[in-house]
Protein backbone atom coordinates (compact mmCIF):
# COMPACT_ATOMS: atom_id res chain seq x y z
CA UNK A 1 0.00 0.00 0.00
CA UNK A 2 1.70 3.29 -0.81
CA UNK A 3 1.95 6.49 1.42
CA UNK A 4 -0.55 8.99 0.30
CA UNK A 5 1.36 12.55 1.77
CA UNK A 6 -0.41 15.87 1.07
CA UNK A 7 1.90 18.84 0.66
CA UNK A 8 0.36 22.30 1.41
CA UNK A 9 2.03 25.28 -0.85
CA UNK A 10 4.68 24.88 -3.68
CA UNK A 11 7.61 27.01 -3.12
CA UNK A 12 11.08 25.09 -2.83
CA UNK A 13 10.48 22.83 0.20
CA UNK A 14 7.31 21.37 -1.13
CA UNK A 15 9.21 20.79 -4.28
CA UNK A 16 12.53 19.46 -2.84
CA UNK A 17 10.04 16.83 -1.04
CA UNK A 18 8.45 15.83 -3.97
CA UNK A 19 12.11 15.64 -6.02
CA UNK A 20 12.69 13.22 -3.39
CA UNK A 21 9.87 11.21 -2.19
CA UNK A 22 10.23 7.40 -3.35
CA UNK A 23 8.19 6.19 -5.91
CA UNK A 24 5.55 4.44 -4.18
CA UNK A 25 4.94 7.21 -2.38
CA UNK A 26 1.35 9.63 -3.87
CA UNK A 27 2.22 13.08 -3.29
CA UNK A 28 -0.57 15.26 -3.52
CA UNK A 29 0.63 19.30 -3.93
CA UNK A 30 -2.08 21.55 -3.03
CA UNK A 31 -1.53 25.29 -4.07
CA UNK A 32 -3.29 29.01 -2.65
CA UNK A 33 -3.39 29.82 -6.07
CA UNK A 34 -0.90 29.24 -8.94
CA UNK A 35 2.56 27.97 -8.73
CA UNK A 36 3.73 31.33 -9.40
CA UNK A 37 2.54 32.38 -6.09
CA UNK A 38 4.84 32.05 -3.71
CA UNK A 39 8.28 33.74 -1.74
CA UNK A 40 10.42 30.97 -3.26
CA UNK A 41 9.38 32.52 -7.25
CA UNK A 42 10.57 36.02 -5.22
CA UNK A 43 13.83 34.98 -4.19
CA UNK A 44 16.42 37.25 -5.74
CA UNK A 45 19.37 36.31 -3.73
CA UNK A 46 20.94 32.76 -4.25
CA UNK A 47 21.64 29.85 -2.17
CA UNK A 48 24.06 30.15 0.41
CA UNK A 49 27.00 27.02 0.81
CA UNK A 50 30.51 26.66 1.40
CA UNK A 51 32.51 26.17 -2.01
CA UNK A 52 35.79 28.08 -2.51
CA UNK A 53 38.94 26.36 -0.97
CA UNK A 54 39.02 29.16 1.74
CA UNK A 55 35.89 28.59 2.94
CA UNK A 56 34.33 26.21 5.20
CA UNK A 57 30.70 24.70 6.69
CA UNK A 58 32.34 25.63 9.82
CA UNK A 59 33.09 29.41 8.96
CA UNK A 60 29.14 28.89 7.08
CA UNK A 61 28.15 28.10 10.48
CA UNK A 62 30.10 30.72 12.62
CA UNK A 63 28.28 33.35 10.05
CA UNK A 64 25.02 31.91 10.78
CA UNK A 65 25.33 32.20 14.58
CA UNK A 66 27.09 35.40 14.72
CA UNK A 67 23.90 36.76 12.56
CA UNK A 68 21.46 34.97 14.70
CA UNK A 69 22.07 36.69 18.10
CA UNK A 70 22.51 33.89 20.15
CA UNK A 71 19.47 32.58 19.81
CA UNK A 72 20.10 29.65 17.11
CA UNK A 73 20.01 25.88 17.59
CA UNK A 74 23.53 25.19 17.05
CA UNK A 75 22.71 21.23 16.23
CA UNK A 76 20.15 22.00 13.91
CA UNK A 77 22.11 25.15 12.01
CA UNK A 78 25.21 22.45 11.30
CA UNK A 79 23.65 19.67 10.20
CA UNK A 80 21.26 21.93 7.66
CA UNK A 81 24.14 23.58 6.76
CA UNK A 82 26.07 20.25 6.29
CA UNK A 83 23.07 18.62 4.27
CA UNK A 84 22.37 21.58 2.43
CA UNK A 85 25.88 21.78 0.59
CA UNK A 86 25.46 18.31 -0.32
CA UNK A 87 22.13 18.88 -1.93
CA UNK A 88 23.73 22.05 -3.49
CA UNK A 89 26.18 19.91 -4.86
CA UNK A 90 24.20 17.71 -6.38
CA UNK A 91 22.21 20.20 -7.90
CA UNK A 92 25.29 21.44 -9.28
CA UNK A 93 26.54 17.85 -10.65
CA UNK A 94 23.05 17.82 -12.53
CA UNK A 95 23.20 20.75 -14.67
CA UNK A 96 20.77 23.37 -12.20
CA UNK A 97 21.52 26.17 -14.05
CA UNK A 98 23.86 28.23 -11.11
CA UNK A 99 25.68 31.31 -13.16
CA UNK A 100 29.35 30.16 -14.07
CA UNK A 101 32.50 32.09 -14.85
CA UNK A 102 34.19 32.25 -18.26
CA UNK A 103 35.99 29.46 -16.92
CA UNK A 104 32.81 27.45 -15.86
CA UNK A 105 32.94 27.92 -12.58
CA UNK A 106 29.98 28.39 -10.46
CA UNK A 107 30.04 32.63 -9.94
CA UNK A 108 29.45 33.01 -6.55
CA UNK A 109 28.49 36.43 -4.56
CA UNK A 110 28.98 37.42 -1.25
CA UNK A 111 25.37 38.99 1.25
CA UNK A 112 25.29 40.68 4.47
CA UNK A 113 26.91 39.39 7.25
CA UNK A 114 28.99 36.78 4.81
CA UNK A 115 32.50 36.55 5.43
CA UNK A 116 33.36 34.80 2.36
CA UNK A 117 31.64 34.92 -1.54
CA UNK A 118 29.58 31.73 -1.10
CA UNK A 119 26.13 32.62 -2.61
CA UNK A 120 24.99 30.43 -6.01
CA UNK A 121 22.83 32.28 -7.83
CA UNK A 122 20.76 31.63 -11.47
CA UNK A 123 19.74 34.49 -13.81
CA UNK A 124 22.01 37.11 -11.61
CA UNK A 125 19.18 37.93 -9.62
CA UNK A 126 16.27 35.30 -10.42
CA UNK A 127 17.24 32.45 -8.39
CA UNK A 128 14.07 31.55 -7.06
CA UNK A 129 12.26 31.25 -9.86
CA UNK A 130 14.93 29.54 -11.69
CA UNK A 131 14.71 26.67 -9.13
CA UNK A 132 11.60 26.60 -8.90
CA UNK A 133 10.91 26.08 -12.72
CA UNK A 134 13.77 23.76 -12.91
CA UNK A 135 11.64 21.47 -10.14
CA UNK A 136 8.57 21.79 -11.60
CA UNK A 137 9.75 20.43 -14.87
CA UNK A 138 11.51 17.44 -13.14
CA UNK A 139 8.24 16.41 -10.99
CA UNK A 140 7.91 12.74 -10.80
CA UNK A 141 4.75 10.73 -12.33
CA UNK A 142 3.22 10.34 -8.46
CA UNK A 143 3.13 13.71 -8.06
CA UNK A 144 -0.53 15.60 -8.71
CA UNK A 145 -0.76 19.18 -8.17
CA UNK A 146 -3.52 20.58 -7.85
CA UNK A 147 -3.50 24.50 -7.99
CA UNK A 148 -6.43 26.92 -6.86
CA UNK A 149 -7.35 25.31 -3.67
CA UNK A 150 -7.12 27.22 -0.60
CA UNK A 151 -6.83 24.90 2.33
CA UNK A 152 -9.35 25.80 5.50
CA UNK A 153 -8.49 23.39 8.30
CA UNK A 154 -6.55 20.13 9.21
CA UNK A 155 -8.52 16.51 9.86
CA UNK A 156 -7.38 15.04 12.52
CA UNK A 157 -7.95 11.56 14.36
CA UNK A 158 -11.07 11.02 16.22
CA UNK A 159 -8.69 10.57 19.33
CA UNK A 160 -7.28 14.47 18.55
CA UNK A 161 -4.06 12.56 18.39
CA UNK A 162 -3.04 12.43 15.13
CA UNK A 163 -3.48 14.77 11.62
CA UNK A 164 -5.21 12.42 8.74
CA UNK A 165 -5.81 14.90 6.54
CA UNK A 166 -6.89 18.68 5.43
CA UNK A 167 -9.71 20.47 3.83
CA UNK A 168 -9.96 22.96 0.74
CA UNK A 169 -11.69 24.66 -0.87
CA UNK A 170 -12.29 25.07 -4.59
CA UNK A 171 -12.41 27.64 -6.58
CA UNK A 172 -15.86 27.17 -7.22
CA UNK A 173 -16.68 27.32 -3.62
CA UNK A 174 -16.85 23.17 -3.27
CA UNK A 175 -15.17 22.27 0.07
CA UNK A 176 -13.17 19.03 0.09
CA UNK A 177 -11.86 16.85 2.25
CA UNK A 178 -7.89 14.77 1.53
CA UNK A 179 -6.92 12.03 3.84
CA UNK A 180 -3.43 11.17 4.21
CA UNK A 181 -0.45 8.93 6.15
CA UNK A 182 1.27 12.08 6.41
CA UNK A 183 0.64 16.14 6.14
CA UNK A 184 2.89 18.62 5.26
CA UNK A 185 2.68 22.59 5.68
CA UNK A 186 5.06 24.31 3.15
CA UNK A 187 2.74 27.36 3.22
CA UNK A 188 5.49 30.27 3.94
CA UNK A 189 5.15 33.02 5.98
CA UNK A 190 3.12 35.93 7.04
CA UNK A 191 4.57 38.89 4.82
CA UNK A 192 1.28 40.39 4.25
CA UNK A 193 0.46 41.42 8.13
CA UNK A 194 2.90 44.72 6.94
CA UNK A 195 2.15 47.02 4.44
CA UNK A 196 5.70 46.94 3.45
CA UNK A 197 7.05 43.78 2.35
CA UNK A 198 8.72 41.60 0.01
CA UNK A 199 6.08 38.79 0.24
CA UNK A 200 3.96 37.34 -2.29
CA UNK A 201 0.71 38.92 -1.75
CA UNK A 202 -0.84 35.19 -0.80
CA UNK A 203 1.03 34.72 2.43
CA UNK A 204 -1.40 36.36 5.12
CA UNK A 205 -0.28 33.62 8.20
CA UNK A 206 -2.78 30.80 6.89
CA UNK A 207 -0.35 27.31 7.39
CA UNK A 208 0.38 28.99 11.43
CA UNK A 209 -2.97 29.14 11.98
CA UNK A 210 -4.43 25.95 10.40
CA UNK A 211 -1.51 24.24 12.88
CA UNK A 212 -2.05 26.24 15.67
CA UNK A 213 -5.89 25.54 15.63
CA UNK A 214 -5.33 22.13 15.41
CA UNK A 215 -2.45 21.59 18.24
CA UNK A 216 0.94 22.24 17.00
CA UNK A 217 3.22 24.21 18.67
CA UNK A 218 4.56 27.74 17.20
CA UNK A 219 7.37 29.48 18.59
CA UNK A 220 9.97 32.47 18.38
CA UNK A 221 7.11 34.59 16.77
CA UNK A 222 8.67 37.81 17.69
CA UNK A 223 11.31 37.39 15.62
CA UNK A 224 10.31 39.01 12.06
CA UNK A 225 13.13 40.35 9.79
CA UNK A 226 13.12 43.18 7.68
CA UNK A 227 14.75 43.91 4.70
CA UNK A 228 16.90 46.59 4.57
CA UNK A 229 16.33 47.36 0.74
CA UNK A 230 13.12 47.87 -1.04
CA UNK A 231 12.34 49.86 -4.01
CA UNK A 232 9.92 52.37 -2.95
CA UNK A 233 9.34 55.46 -4.79
CA UNK A 234 6.63 57.44 -4.51
CA UNK A 235 5.32 55.69 -1.53
CA UNK A 236 4.21 52.55 -3.59
CA UNK A 237 6.69 49.13 -3.27
CA UNK A 238 7.57 47.66 -6.53
CA UNK A 239 9.86 45.19 -5.23
CA UNK A 240 13.31 43.85 -3.39
CA UNK A 241 16.68 45.41 -4.07
CA UNK A 242 19.00 41.52 -3.39
CA UNK A 243 21.49 42.02 -0.88
CA UNK A 244 23.66 40.77 -3.49
CA UNK A 245 23.51 44.15 -4.81
CA UNK A 246 25.31 45.75 -1.52
CA UNK A 247 27.78 42.43 -2.00
CA UNK A 248 29.40 43.43 -5.40
CA UNK A 249 30.07 46.76 -4.26
CA UNK A 250 26.94 49.18 -3.59
CA UNK A 251 26.58 51.53 -0.80
CA UNK A 252 23.76 52.59 1.27
CA UNK A 253 23.76 56.87 1.30
CA UNK A 254 21.97 59.47 1.72
CA UNK A 255 20.66 62.54 -0.51
CA UNK A 256 23.79 64.35 0.49
CA UNK A 257 26.10 61.20 -0.29
CA UNK A 258 26.88 60.52 3.05
CA UNK A 259 27.64 56.83 3.66
CA UNK A 260 25.28 56.10 6.51
CA UNK A 261 26.34 52.71 7.65
CA UNK A 262 30.10 54.29 7.58
CA UNK A 263 31.55 53.58 11.77
CA UNK A 264 27.89 51.83 12.45
CA UNK A 265 29.68 48.12 12.25
CA UNK A 266 33.10 46.87 11.15
CA UNK A 267 30.92 45.05 8.03
CA UNK A 268 29.05 48.25 6.97
CA UNK A 269 26.91 47.85 4.12
CA UNK A 270 26.60 44.34 4.80
CA UNK A 271 25.97 44.41 8.35
CA UNK A 272 23.44 41.83 9.60
CA UNK A 273 19.94 42.44 8.21
CA UNK A 274 18.17 43.68 11.62
CA UNK A 275 21.49 46.34 12.13
CA UNK A 276 21.49 48.37 8.88
CA UNK A 277 17.18 47.93 8.38
CA UNK A 278 17.25 50.05 12.25
CA UNK A 279 19.79 52.54 10.80
CA UNK A 280 17.82 52.95 7.84
CA UNK A 281 14.51 53.51 9.40
CA UNK A 282 15.81 56.17 11.85
CA UNK A 283 17.39 57.93 8.85
CA UNK A 284 14.07 57.94 7.36
CA UNK A 285 12.86 59.11 10.53
CA UNK A 286 15.34 62.03 10.83
CA UNK A 287 13.62 63.40 7.56
CA UNK A 288 16.65 61.34 5.16
CA UNK A 289 15.88 59.58 2.02
CA UNK A 290 18.12 56.78 1.82
CA UNK A 291 19.82 55.35 -2.26
CA UNK A 292 21.72 52.43 -2.93
CA UNK A 293 24.93 54.04 -5.09
CA UNK A 294 25.33 51.22 -7.96
CA UNK A 295 28.14 52.85 -9.47
CA UNK A 296 30.75 50.76 -8.27
CA UNK A 297 28.67 48.27 -9.59
CA UNK A 298 29.98 47.13 -12.99
CA UNK A 299 27.64 46.23 -15.94
CA UNK A 300 24.33 46.15 -13.40
CA UNK A 301 21.51 45.24 -15.64
CA UNK A 302 23.68 42.13 -17.22
CA UNK A 303 24.01 41.12 -13.24
CA UNK A 304 20.30 42.28 -11.77
CA UNK A 305 17.88 41.80 -14.64
CA UNK A 306 14.92 41.41 -12.20
CA UNK A 307 16.02 44.36 -10.21
CA UNK A 308 16.59 46.60 -13.60
CA UNK A 309 12.92 45.51 -14.72
CA UNK A 310 11.60 46.48 -11.40
CA UNK A 311 13.54 50.12 -11.63
CA UNK A 312 12.55 50.52 -15.17
CA UNK A 313 8.46 50.27 -13.81
CA UNK A 314 8.82 52.52 -11.16
CA UNK A 315 10.61 54.62 -13.60
CA UNK A 316 14.02 55.26 -11.59
CA UNK A 317 16.93 56.22 -13.75
CA UNK A 318 19.61 53.54 -13.16
CA UNK A 319 21.83 55.96 -15.29
CA UNK A 320 21.76 58.72 -11.98
CA UNK A 321 23.94 55.64 -10.10
CA UNK A 322 20.99 55.79 -7.29
CA UNK A 323 18.18 53.39 -6.67
CA UNK A 324 15.81 54.97 -3.70
CA UNK A 325 15.04 52.08 -0.47
CA UNK A 326 13.60 51.45 2.87
CA UNK A 327 13.14 48.60 5.02
CA UNK A 328 10.03 46.36 4.75
CA UNK A 329 8.84 43.23 6.13
CA UNK A 330 11.14 40.31 4.81
CA UNK A 331 10.82 36.56 6.73
CA UNK A 332 9.58 34.89 9.74
CA UNK A 333 12.01 33.22 11.97
CA UNK A 334 9.62 31.78 14.19
CA UNK A 335 7.10 29.32 12.96
CA UNK A 336 5.96 25.52 13.79
CA UNK A 337 8.19 23.64 16.56
CA UNK A 338 9.61 20.63 14.49
CA UNK A 339 12.12 18.48 15.72
CA UNK A 340 15.30 16.70 13.49
CA UNK A 341 12.50 15.44 11.36
CA UNK A 342 10.48 18.20 10.12
CA UNK A 343 7.86 16.76 12.58
CA UNK A 344 5.55 19.56 14.61
CA UNK A 345 4.32 18.60 18.16
CA UNK A 346 1.02 16.93 16.32
CA UNK A 347 2.11 13.39 15.10
CA UNK A 348 1.87 12.92 11.39
CA UNK A 349 1.61 17.33 10.67
CA UNK A 350 5.23 18.12 9.04
CA UNK A 351 6.74 21.60 8.65
CA UNK A 352 9.15 22.37 5.81
CA UNK A 353 10.46 26.28 4.53
CA UNK A 354 9.88 29.50 6.04
CA UNK A 355 6.47 28.34 7.84
CA UNK A 356 8.26 26.44 10.25
CA UNK A 357 10.96 27.28 12.94
CA UNK A 358 13.98 24.53 12.61
CA UNK A 359 16.07 26.59 14.50
CA UNK A 360 18.54 27.37 11.99
CA UNK A 361 17.94 31.02 11.62
CA UNK A 362 17.99 32.44 15.64
CA UNK A 363 16.97 35.63 16.18
CA UNK A 364 18.00 36.97 12.49
CA UNK A 365 17.92 34.69 9.46
CA UNK A 366 21.48 35.29 7.52
CA UNK A 367 21.30 35.94 4.04
CA UNK A 368 20.60 33.02 1.37
CA UNK A 369 20.05 30.87 4.04
CA UNK A 370 16.28 30.32 3.19
CA UNK A 371 16.60 28.51 -0.20
CA UNK A 372 19.09 26.44 1.23
CA UNK A 373 16.49 25.48 4.44
CA UNK A 374 13.73 24.50 2.06
CA UNK A 375 15.90 22.59 0.12
CA UNK A 376 17.19 20.40 3.20
CA UNK A 377 13.81 19.69 5.16
CA UNK A 378 12.01 18.89 2.14
CA UNK A 379 14.23 16.12 1.53
CA UNK A 380 14.26 15.11 4.99
CA UNK A 381 10.62 15.02 5.14
CA UNK A 382 10.72 12.59 1.86
CA UNK A 383 13.40 10.50 3.16
CA UNK A 384 11.54 10.29 6.60
CA UNK A 385 8.32 9.32 5.27
CA UNK A 386 9.35 7.12 2.41
CA UNK A 387 11.06 4.57 5.10
CA UNK A 388 8.48 5.30 7.90
CA UNK A 389 6.39 2.41 8.68
CA UNK A 390 2.87 3.83 8.37
CA UNK A 391 0.17 2.64 10.41
CA UNK A 392 -3.36 1.82 8.68
CA UNK A 393 -5.19 5.40 8.49
CA UNK A 394 -8.31 5.83 10.99
CA UNK A 395 -11.45 5.13 9.38
CA UNK A 396 -12.93 7.47 11.84
CA UNK A 397 -12.19 11.42 12.30
CA UNK A 398 -13.03 14.06 13.85
CA UNK A 399 -15.06 17.13 12.34
CA UNK A 400 -12.92 19.87 12.20
CA UNK A 401 -15.03 22.81 13.03
CA UNK A 402 -16.06 24.61 9.35
CA UNK A 403 -16.97 28.24 10.38
CA UNK A 404 -14.39 31.01 11.09
CA UNK A 405 -14.21 33.86 12.98
CA UNK A 406 -14.20 36.78 10.81
CA UNK A 407 -12.98 40.77 12.01
CA UNK A 408 -14.48 43.59 10.68
CA UNK A 409 -11.63 45.31 10.05
CA UNK A 410 -9.20 45.46 6.85
CA UNK A 411 -6.30 44.06 6.00
CA UNK A 412 -4.91 47.31 5.31
CA UNK A 413 -5.60 48.72 8.89
CA UNK A 414 -4.63 45.80 10.46
CA UNK A 415 -1.36 46.34 8.46
CA UNK A 416 -0.95 49.62 9.92
CA UNK A 417 -1.71 48.74 13.39
CA UNK A 418 1.42 46.17 13.26
CA UNK A 419 3.63 48.46 11.13
CA UNK A 420 2.97 51.39 14.21
CA UNK A 421 3.66 48.93 16.77
CA UNK A 422 4.87 45.64 16.00
CA UNK A 423 7.46 46.68 13.32
CA UNK A 424 11.72 47.44 13.50
CA UNK A 425 11.50 48.80 17.01
CA UNK A 426 8.98 47.96 19.47
CA UNK A 427 8.02 49.44 23.02
CA UNK A 428 6.02 47.81 25.93
CA UNK A 429 3.23 50.83 25.70
CA UNK A 430 2.94 50.51 21.37
CA UNK A 431 2.64 46.62 22.31
CA UNK A 432 0.25 46.94 24.66
CA UNK A 433 -1.99 49.38 23.13
CA UNK A 434 -2.25 46.96 19.78
CA UNK A 435 -2.76 43.83 21.94
CA UNK A 436 -5.78 46.01 23.52
CA UNK A 437 -6.90 47.32 20.13
CA UNK A 438 -6.53 43.32 18.29
CA UNK A 439 -8.53 42.27 21.33
CA UNK A 440 -11.45 44.22 21.15
CA UNK A 441 -12.13 43.89 17.10
CA UNK A 442 -15.72 43.08 16.45
CA UNK A 443 -15.95 39.46 14.75
CA UNK A 444 -18.76 37.19 12.92
CA UNK A 445 -18.56 33.81 12.97
CA UNK A 446 -19.37 32.63 9.19
CA UNK A 447 -19.18 28.98 7.77
CA UNK A 448 -15.99 28.41 5.19
CA UNK A 449 -18.91 27.68 2.56
CA UNK A 450 -19.89 31.38 2.90
CA UNK A 451 -16.64 33.36 3.19
CA UNK A 452 -14.60 34.50 0.35
CA UNK A 453 -10.88 34.31 0.39
CA UNK A 454 -9.95 37.34 1.88
CA UNK A 455 -12.16 36.99 4.44
CA UNK A 456 -10.12 33.74 5.68
CA UNK A 457 -7.01 35.65 5.09
CA UNK A 458 -7.76 38.50 6.95
CA UNK A 459 -9.63 35.95 9.62
CA UNK A 460 -5.72 34.41 9.85
CA UNK A 461 -3.67 37.12 9.55
CA UNK A 462 -5.82 38.77 12.69
CA UNK A 463 -5.69 35.55 15.02
CA UNK A 464 -1.61 35.96 13.94
CA UNK A 465 -0.85 39.49 14.99
CA UNK A 466 -2.27 38.49 18.58
CA UNK A 467 0.29 36.19 18.89
CA UNK A 468 3.07 38.00 17.71
CA UNK A 469 2.37 40.88 19.83
CA UNK A 470 2.28 38.29 22.89
CA UNK A 471 5.48 37.12 21.93
CA UNK A 472 6.99 40.59 21.38
CA UNK A 473 5.48 42.08 24.93
CA UNK A 474 6.59 38.90 27.15
CA UNK A 475 10.67 39.03 25.30
CA UNK A 476 11.37 42.28 26.78
CA UNK A 477 14.83 42.33 26.04
CA UNK A 478 16.21 43.04 22.20
CA UNK A 479 17.57 40.17 20.39
CA UNK A 480 18.35 40.00 16.48
CA UNK A 481 15.58 41.34 14.86
CA UNK A 482 13.46 41.82 17.99
CA UNK A 483 14.47 45.07 19.04
CA UNK A 484 12.58 46.76 22.18
CA UNK A 485 13.50 50.53 22.65
CA UNK A 486 12.35 50.54 26.48
CA UNK A 487 14.68 47.33 26.61
CA UNK A 488 17.45 48.45 24.16
CA UNK A 489 20.11 45.52 25.48
CA UNK A 490 20.94 41.82 24.84
CA UNK A 491 19.96 40.16 28.42
CA UNK A 492 21.40 36.59 28.60
CA UNK A 493 21.02 36.18 32.55
CA UNK A 494 16.99 36.11 31.52
CA UNK A 495 16.31 34.99 27.84
CA UNK A 496 19.29 33.03 26.46
CA UNK A 497 17.99 29.66 25.82
CA UNK A 498 14.46 30.57 26.15
CA UNK A 499 11.78 30.36 23.75
CA UNK A 500 8.60 31.56 23.58
CA UNK A 501 5.97 28.71 22.60
CA UNK A 502 1.74 29.02 21.53
CA UNK A 503 -0.31 25.81 21.56
CA UNK A 504 -4.25 26.12 21.94
CA UNK A 505 -4.21 29.29 23.63
CA UNK A 506 -1.69 28.30 25.85
CA UNK A 507 1.95 30.40 26.21
CA UNK A 508 4.71 29.10 27.83
CA UNK A 509 8.67 29.64 28.53
CA UNK A 510 10.93 26.93 27.57
CA UNK A 511 14.65 25.87 27.59
CA UNK A 512 16.24 24.62 24.63
CA UNK A 513 19.28 23.50 25.70
CA UNK A 514 21.17 23.31 21.72
CA UNK A 515 20.48 27.24 21.77
CA UNK A 516 24.18 28.47 21.89
CA UNK A 517 25.01 29.64 25.44
CA UNK A 518 28.20 32.45 23.36
CA UNK A 519 27.59 35.89 23.11
CA UNK A 520 28.15 36.52 19.21
CA UNK A 521 27.38 40.45 18.21
CA UNK A 522 27.14 42.03 21.39
CA UNK A 523 28.95 44.83 20.65
CA UNK A 524 26.81 45.80 17.12
CA UNK A 525 23.55 44.10 17.77
CA UNK A 526 21.93 46.98 18.89
CA UNK A 527 23.05 50.28 17.27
Amino acid sequence: MSTRIIVIGSGIAALSLAAHASDDCEIIILTKTTTDDSNSMLAQGGIATSYLPDDSIEQHLHDTLEAGAGHNDQVASEAIIREGKAIVLELLKRGCPFDKTPSMQPRLGKEGAHSQNRIFHAGGDQTGRILVQYLLKQLPKNVQLIQSAQVLELVKSADNKRCIGAIYKQSDGQLITLKADAVVLSTGGCGQLYPVTTNNKTLTGDGLMMAYRAGAALVDLEFTQFHPTLLINQQHVFGLVSEAVRGQGATLEDEHGRAVMAGIHPMADLAPRDVVARVLQREAQSGHQIYLNIRPVQHFRDHFPTISKLCDTAQIDLDTGKIPVSPGMHFLMGGIKVDENSQSSLPGLYAIGEVACTGLHGANRLASNSLLEGLVTGKRVAMALSHAQITQMPSVQSSPSLTIEVPTLSLPTLQNWLNEALAIERSSEGLTALRDKLAHVDCQITHYRNACSKQIEIANAWALAKLITQSALLRDESRGSHYRKDSPKRCDSKWQGKQIVHQLGRVSIIENPRIINSCTTSNFAHC
